[in-house]
């Protein structure tokens, strides 16, 4: 998995590449969201647009960013989720803990 960092509006925004399976993957966007709480960055937007797979490991990936983001005042939220992984989420439930957005705009505009 890659992964890159930009900022819009004091948001910041992680596009996910790749697929998310936890092992390493896991380690790199803890870290990244560890380093962005550190600097006091806690509205964080996940663009997983660029994410063709995505097991029980990487929705965990995703849980643990969320609860972390979550439990220092913030939130994370998702963005561009490909049907397969809209039904990984729907079938686990998670689309009801998540804020899942099509549009980059409408998931910047959820933070105001």
């Amino acid at each position: 998995m890659k992964l890159s960092t930009k900022e819009k509006k004091d948001i910041i925004i992680l596009t996910l590449e790749g697929e998310m399976v936890g092992g390493p993957d896991a380690t790199l966007l803890t870290e990244k969201l560890r380093d962005l709480i550190h600097e006091g960055k806690t509205h964080i937007i996940v663009d997983m647009g660029n994410v063709n797979y995505m097991n029980s490991s990487g929705l965990g990936i995703l849980i643990g960013g969320l609860t972390t983001v979550r439990n220092h005042g913030g939130d994370l939220k998702l963005l561009c989720l490909a049907k397969r992984l809209q039904d990984l989420l729907r079938i686990t439930k998670m689309d009801r803990v998540f804020d899942i957005f099509e549009e980059e705009d409408e998931a910047i505009g959820s933070f105001a």
